[in-house]
């Protein structure tokens, strides 16, 4: 069965678009096969903190917001998902974190990629490992 990579990028109840889409889809491919896994259909939504909030209350019966909520539908090594970022979020960590949108936006977009690859962030051992693994693929990145 031939695969084929598919990313989709969407917004819900937001006006946002996603800057150099041809460059993050060749980054996050290549940080994808980098673990050993093949790219498959993965839907990226970027809504509001009210959106993304009642998701998270809906399906995972947590009343906080977050930055992002990632579905694994992954089969084998192939990623399958659905990762749904808020840009409310994304805007205050960038402040709080004191860097620039774009570039917080991206550290959540792998983040979401690397928990489709199987990595989890309950722990503080599994957030340290998450963290690296997320300046890793950064420092990649062939733009900024």
């Amino acid at each position: 069965m031939d695969i084929t990579s598919e990313f989709n990028f969407h917004s819900e109840n937001i006006s946002f678009t996603l800057r150099r889409k041809p460059a993050i889809i060749s980054w996050l491919s290549f940080s994808i096969k980098s673990e050993n896994k093949i790219p498959g259909e993965i839907s990226y939504i970027f809504c509001s903190d009210h959106y993304l909030n009642e998701i998270n209350v809906t399906h995972l019966q947590h009343d906080t917001l977050t930055d992002i909520i990632t579905f694994d539908y992954c089969e084998d090594c192939t990623i399958h998902g659905d990762i749904f970022i808020s840009i409310d979020r994304i805007k205050e960590n960038a402040k709080l974190f004191d860097t620039s949108i774009e570039n917080e936006l991206h550290r959540v977009m792998i983040h979401g990629v690397l928990h489709l690859c199987s990595y989890k962030d309950k722990t503080p051992e599994d957030q340290n490992v998450m963290s690296a693994k997320e300046d890793f693929y950064l420092n990649l990145r062939d733009f900024k």
